[in-house]
């Protein structure tokens, strides 16, 4: 490892430290905060500075007591104090007492607020986060960060019917409100409730006429409620203006409806664009349709998907840690879980020693992984990061019962994405195999595809699976019993 010396000059530390950190040099940037605090230990700023370093490697408990010492040495700042709150909460300790210290050096701070909740929920306080919120959306209600929040917990929560009601009550105040509208409407494209988003927008059309902003939420909402003439009316009018992301809506439309060359046609503009990066898994599809050979170049590879079997881990510590942050009442908001929970928050932050001890076999993983999915490939979704630092860009854990099963998704902000089993119940309880078994290249059901998985990999306590963010997966639903998993995605630096 190169090392890097800032010298005594506690900016060029800084700055030098901060290049280090971006370049996923974490560790490097670390020895020179330390270097540099050697002679300026009461330095705050570099405190504050080493404190954000230690948290993007998710290394709470350095990163709170880097945080303390420079909350020490100014009382009064901000960001110090919110990392010592925020770090906190990632860590698994006891956060509310640090976020309300904090909201009162900034009362109206959103990110404290939002902060707050989540803390709240930590400490098994869901309702306590749910009114806390309530009240501040109702005196605040274009507060758009708050209302997202204040749905997405309502949800999780098991208030499945009343979720958007802090929406609906602002637009009763304050009908001509085009934001709030579209806020309410994405709300409920992202819960798949097109029924509901359907009459909302005739309700908009009311109050604010026919708004060109509206038209997105139109044009999708006829295509998933089998509308197929208008939604094809309402895509081509859209196109000269359409971002990737209805770029997506429109294939899956074109996917449903029997025109897949016309979704692969609509997708190849995009896909040497960064933003593009979205669209490779209906391309998959699409080409796979229509028998296009570059089909195999794309998920044809069997180095693509790695399977890991991890040892000397002490599953049935993990597996009760694990349960103990599961607090949420249902599937959370628009993700793939259907029939179970999911944790908040990056779980390889908490500081358990049973995560952490998961987290550093996963590193390896990942590491040896990647050493083995081929060579480079610029054009190819997974391979031309080979070669690159890693980061996570998310972890949490699923809890899975009854039933429960993940439908077929994708991961859009990752490049390798993840699966590892923690706790399974007998193969007699989850039923007959493939029952809860991982399947790769199945489409989601509600495009009706005849196509079937492209392989099938069993689940095992102690397996790590590791595949492309962008290949489509799901589980078979299981008869019952519990599946517990942890998942995380892993981004490219650089």
């Amino acid at each position: 490892m190169t090392i890097v010396h800032g010298g005594s000059d506690p900016e060029r530390a800084i700055n030098m430290a901060i290049d280090l950190r971006d370049a996923g040099r974490g560790a490097e940037a670390i020895g020179l905060l330390r270097e540099a605090l050697g002679s300026n230990p009461r330095n705050p700023r570099l405190w504050q500075t080493l404190g954000v370093v230690h948290r993007v490697l998710e290394q709470s408990a350095a990163a709170i007591a880097a945080f303390a010492e420079a909350a020490k040495l100014v009382p009064g700042d901000l960001k110090a104090a919110y990392g010592v709150a925020q770090a906190s909460l990632e860590a698994g300790r006891p956060a509310v007492a640090l976020f309300d210290r904090a909201c009162a050096l900034a009362p109206a701070d959103g990110s404290l607020l939002i902060g707050r909740a989540a803390a709240l929920i930590a400490e098994g306080r869901g309702a306590e986060a749910t009114a806390f919120l309530d009240a501040i959306v109702t005196a605040n209600p274009a507060w758009g960060d708050g209302q997202a929040t204040l749905a997405r917990i309502r949800w999780m929560m098991g208030d499945v019917d009343g979720f958007t009601q802090g929406y609906e009550r602002a637009l009763a105040a304050a009908p001509n409100h085009g934001g709030l509208w579209i806020a309410l409407l994405n709300t409920l494209l992202h819960a798949e409730r097109y029924d509901r988003a359907a009459e909302v927008l005739a309700s908009a059309r009311q109050a604010i006429g026919a708004h060109s902003a509206l038209m997105p939420a139109e044009a999708i909402c006829a295509s998933e409620l089998g509308e197929d003439a208008r939604a094809d009316v309402l895509f081509a009018q859209l196109a000269p203006q359409a971002d990737v992301t209805l770029v997506e809506r429109h294939m899956r439309h074109l996917l449903r409806t029997g025109r897949p060359e016309q979704a692969a046609s609509l997708a190849e503009p995009w896909l040497a664009r960064s933003e593009g990066e979205r669209l490779w898994p209906f391309v998959s599809l699409a080409w796979r349709l229509i028998d296009d050979p570059r089909s195999a170049w794309l998920d044809g590879d069997p180095a693509l998907i790695g399977i890991h079997d991890l040892a000397d881990l002490d599953l049935d510590r993990l597996a009760a840690r694990l349960r103990t942050l599961h607090l949420a009442k249902r599937d959370p908001l628009g993700q793939s879980v259907r029939g179970g929970t999911q944790t908040d928050g990056p779980l390889f932050a908490h500081e358990a020693p049973e995560i952490q001890a998961l987290r550093a076999r996963i590193v390896d993983a990942v590491e040896r992984h990647i050493a083995t999915m081929g060579t480079r490939d610029p054009k190819h979704p997974a391979l031309r990061h080979v070669g690159k630092r890693f980061r996570f860009a998310g972890s949490w854990s699923v809890r899975l019962t009854g039933a429960g099963h993940h439908s077929n998704h994708i991961h859009p902000q990752g490049w390798l994405s993840s699966a590892f089993y923690v706790a399974l119940p007998p193969q007699e309880d989850m039923g007959p195999a493939p029952a809860g078994w991982l399947g790769f290249g199945g489409p989601p059901t509600e495009l009706s595809l005849d196509m079937a998985p492209l392989r099938h990999i069993e689940p095992k306590p102690g397996r790590l699976v590791l595949f492309p963010s962008t290949m489509w997966h799901g589980t078979m639903p299981i008869a019952g019993g519990e599946r517990l998993t942890v998942a995380f995605d892993v981004a490219a630096i650089g």
